[in-house]
Protein backbone atom coordinates (compact mmCIF):
# COMPACT_ATOMS: atom_id res chain seq x y z
CA UNK A 1 0.00 0.00 0.00
CA UNK A 2 2.86 2.60 1.18
CA UNK A 3 4.69 1.51 -2.33
CA UNK A 4 1.68 2.36 -4.52
CA UNK A 5 0.86 5.82 -2.78
CA UNK A 6 4.38 6.08 -3.40
CA UNK A 7 4.21 5.61 -7.23
CA UNK A 8 0.69 7.75 -6.93
CA UNK A 9 2.69 10.66 -5.29
CA UNK A 10 6.06 10.70 -7.59
CA UNK A 11 3.29 10.24 -10.40
CA UNK A 12 2.02 13.89 -9.25
CA UNK A 13 4.85 15.39 -9.23
CA UNK A 14 5.92 14.75 -12.30
CA UNK A 15 3.01 15.99 -13.58
CA UNK A 16 3.31 18.97 -11.46
CA UNK A 17 6.49 19.66 -13.16
CA UNK A 18 5.66 19.16 -16.68
CA UNK A 19 2.29 21.05 -16.41
CA UNK A 20 4.39 24.10 -15.29
CA UNK A 21 7.08 23.84 -17.42
CA UNK A 22 7.18 27.06 -20.72
CA UNK A 23 7.68 24.08 -23.34
CA UNK A 24 11.22 24.61 -24.28
CA UNK A 25 9.52 28.51 -25.20
CA UNK A 26 12.18 31.07 -25.26
CA UNK A 27 11.75 34.71 -23.55
CA UNK A 28 12.86 37.12 -25.80
CA UNK A 29 13.80 40.44 -24.21
CA UNK A 30 13.68 43.66 -27.00
CA UNK A 31 14.80 47.27 -26.48
CA UNK A 32 12.45 49.62 -27.72
CA UNK A 33 12.78 53.14 -29.36
CA UNK A 34 10.05 55.67 -27.31
CA UNK A 35 8.34 58.37 -29.12
CA UNK A 36 8.02 62.17 -29.13
CA UNK A 37 5.25 61.95 -26.89
CA UNK A 38 6.37 59.81 -23.89
CA UNK A 39 9.65 62.27 -23.87
CA UNK A 40 7.75 65.68 -23.73
CA UNK A 41 5.53 63.96 -21.03
CA UNK A 42 8.35 63.05 -18.93
CA UNK A 43 10.40 66.59 -19.35
CA UNK A 44 8.16 69.05 -21.48
CA UNK A 45 11.14 71.10 -21.87
CA UNK A 46 13.21 68.84 -23.56
CA UNK A 47 14.91 69.72 -26.52
CA UNK A 48 14.66 66.83 -29.43
CA UNK A 49 14.56 65.64 -32.49
CA UNK A 50 14.07 62.46 -34.46
CA UNK A 51 16.18 60.67 -36.40
CA UNK A 52 15.89 57.40 -38.23
CA UNK A 53 13.18 56.43 -36.08
CA UNK A 54 14.89 57.28 -32.58
CA UNK A 55 14.12 60.16 -30.68
CA UNK A 56 17.68 62.03 -29.87
CA UNK A 57 17.42 64.29 -26.39
CA UNK A 58 19.93 66.41 -25.16
CA UNK A 59 20.93 68.60 -21.90
CA UNK A 60 21.79 65.10 -20.34
CA UNK A 61 24.61 65.70 -17.79
CA UNK A 62 26.63 62.47 -18.36
CA UNK A 63 26.99 63.22 -21.87
CA UNK A 64 27.53 66.52 -21.44
CA UNK A 65 30.87 65.33 -19.78
CA UNK A 66 31.97 63.34 -22.74
CA UNK A 67 34.81 64.44 -25.01
CA UNK A 68 33.20 63.20 -28.55
CA UNK A 69 34.35 63.76 -32.12
CA UNK A 70 32.30 64.93 -34.44
CA UNK A 71 32.27 62.66 -37.46
CA UNK A 72 30.24 62.51 -40.88
CA UNK A 73 27.51 64.90 -41.24
CA UNK A 74 24.66 62.09 -42.11
CA UNK A 75 21.66 64.76 -42.10
CA UNK A 76 20.33 67.85 -41.05
CA UNK A 77 16.79 69.32 -38.99
CA UNK A 78 14.35 69.74 -42.05
CA UNK A 79 11.19 70.53 -40.14
CA UNK A 80 10.28 71.95 -36.93
CA UNK A 81 7.59 70.80 -34.36
CA UNK A 82 6.64 72.59 -31.50
CA UNK A 83 3.38 72.27 -31.29
CA UNK A 84 2.49 68.18 -31.11
CA UNK A 85 4.02 65.36 -30.02
CA UNK A 86 3.69 63.96 -33.96
CA UNK A 87 7.46 63.25 -35.05
CA UNK A 88 9.05 62.34 -38.36
CA UNK A 89 12.51 62.15 -39.06
CA UNK A 90 14.73 65.09 -39.33
CA UNK A 91 11.80 66.57 -37.34
CA UNK A 92 13.11 68.74 -34.35
CA UNK A 93 10.82 71.05 -31.36
CA UNK A 94 13.49 73.39 -30.65
CA UNK A 95 16.48 72.92 -33.58
CA UNK A 96 15.96 75.12 -36.77
CA UNK A 97 15.72 74.04 -39.76
CA UNK A 98 18.68 73.71 -41.10
CA UNK A 99 20.74 72.68 -38.10
CA UNK A 100 23.63 70.09 -39.27
CA UNK A 101 23.73 66.50 -37.82
CA UNK A 102 26.87 64.50 -37.51
CA UNK A 103 27.57 61.43 -36.15
CA UNK A 104 30.00 60.91 -33.24
CA UNK A 105 33.75 59.25 -33.62
CA UNK A 106 33.39 57.52 -30.06
CA UNK A 107 29.59 56.43 -29.82
CA UNK A 108 27.08 55.32 -31.98
CA UNK A 109 24.17 56.33 -29.46
CA UNK A 110 25.08 60.42 -29.53
CA UNK A 111 24.63 62.57 -32.69
CA UNK A 112 25.67 65.75 -33.13
CA UNK A 113 24.44 68.55 -33.88
CA UNK A 114 26.45 72.01 -35.17
CA UNK A 115 24.45 74.91 -34.72
CA UNK A 116 25.69 78.64 -35.18
CA UNK A 117 29.40 77.22 -34.27
CA UNK A 118 28.12 75.47 -31.07
CA UNK A 119 28.23 71.98 -30.79
CA UNK A 120 24.89 70.25 -29.17
CA UNK A 121 25.07 66.04 -28.01
CA UNK A 122 22.01 64.48 -28.41
CA UNK A 123 21.96 60.82 -27.07
CA UNK A 124 19.25 58.21 -28.39
CA UNK A 125 16.25 57.84 -26.05
CA UNK A 126 15.92 53.82 -25.91
CA UNK A 127 13.43 52.29 -23.17
CA UNK A 128 14.69 48.63 -22.44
Amino acid sequence: MVQKLFYVLITFVLFMITGCSNGGETTKVTIDSIDAEEVITLDPDADIFQYDGLIYKTNIDWVEELSLTKDVKIGEIKTKNDTNTDFKDEMANKLPVGAKIFSAKERGDILIVELEGEILKYLAIVEG
